[in-house]
């Protein structure tokens, strides 16, 4: 139980009730169409069990610290079926990342363009497994985003309600899509300033995971302009700290923490605050070992080491580290506003201590 007196496993479980209950309902109907689209439906079952259903969380939140009036049963389950809504949105983004990625897992398992791949090659069908994933997993992706506007729209919450998230939520799936291409972009140039670096980790990531979902939460609720204001003084330095802090993990975590290998990151050739930092600050020499083992398939354990020493050695991880302190500290000092209602400010101060610490 946290300090707001929230039960959070409550909550996710909640919040899983619905994914489960909509898949259910989705494939059956694949299940009518074609029996041979049953694969489907159990990649989806197994990609969207579990997780730390941020998404949901805070847009739940952002509509009870608006005011959202939890006292109604049915007027907060349909709040929590609408922020369910986002776990949908989140399954085809990381789904399409990881085969923009070529990432290998996902979660600690196989990722979804591998799993297909390889029931093609166990099927000895005709054609490249690979090329088939890829076309599996898109499609997938594809299948999430569509249902995600279903359960938006069929939450049972009010018309007017409906309508005016609608709007931040579209416009949230714009910035994540802008984010996704501009990570795209930084990759395939090499890279570029600490400033480009953080324009991609605000549009891909920041508003996506914390800003928009507590604005759409507000937008349900009819909030004010200012309370939309205060969440995004929370939301946006909160969301650059989390990623920040998913960026040092994809270099020094633990991979049964994780779910990833360790320095997988530093395979896909992510260009991230804590690289862009630590090239700003080395030597030639230095810049040089980065540009040669960064974006490498098969960057060995020598590779890794040498990466970590150059990060840690330019002050590019004590950088870093700095930077999400004072994000937490601007997020938590926005949690305090006296337009939140004081049991979502209880719930917002817990989650960005674990968020910026990953103790989720």
């Amino acid at each position: 139980m946290s300090a707001s007196g929230l039960d959070q496993a409550e909550f996710r479980s909640r919040v899983q009730s619905v994914v489960s209950s909509v898949l259910e309902q989705e494939e059956g109907l694949l299940a009518r169409i074609s029996p041979d689209l049953v694969p489907l439906g159990e990649a989806l079952d197994e990609f969207l069990s579990g997780g730390k259903r941020l998404r949901p969380a805070f847009c739940y939140w952002g509509w009870r610290g608006a005011g959202g009036d939890a006292s109604d049963p049915a007027l907060d389950e349909a709040a929590i079926r609408a922020a369910a809504s986002l776990e949908f949105l989140q399954g085809c983004a990381l789904i399409h990342d990881d085969v923009m990625d070529g990432s290998d897992t996902r979660r600690g398992r196989p990722a979804v363009h591998h799993r297909f791949a390889s029931l093609h090659r166990g099927s000895a069908w005709l054609g490249s497994p690979e090329t088939f994933g890829v076309g599996a997993a898109i499609l997938l992706g594809d299948l999430c985003l569509s249902w995600a506007d279903q359960v938006l729209l069929t939450s049972g919450m009010p018309a007017g309600a409906l309508s005016r998230a609608k709007v931040v939520y579209d416009e949230m799936r714009t910035e994540l899509m802008a984010g996704q291409y501009l990570d795209l972009l930084e990759q395939a140039r090499g890279g570029g300033s600490i400033e480009r670096a953080l324009r991609v980790v605000q549009y891909k990531s920041a508003k996506y995971t914390i800003e928009r979902p507590l604005h759409i939460g507000a937008a349900l609720a009819g909030a004010s302009g200012e309370l939309t204001a205060a969440y995004t003084a929370y939301g946006l330095p909160l969301g650059e700290a989390f990623q920040m802090r998913d960026d040092v993990l994809g270099v020094f975590g633990d991979p049964t923490e994780t779910g990833k290998p360790a320095g997988d990151d530093l395979r896909e050739g992510k260009r991230t605050v804590l690289i862009a930092t630590a090239l700003d600050r080395a030597s030639d020499a230095q810049a040089a070992v980065v540009r040669t083992h960064l974006g490498d398939p098969a960057l060995d354990t020598a590779g890794l080491e040498a990466l970590r020493t150059i990060i840690c050695d330019t002050g590019a991880l004590a950088y870093v580290e700095q930077q999400i302190q004072s994000r937490l500290d601007d997020a938590l000092e926005a949690a305090a506003s006296p337009l939140i209602e004081v049991v979502a400010q209880g719930f917002l101060t817990d989650l960005a201590h674990a968020a910026t610490s990953r103790s989720l």
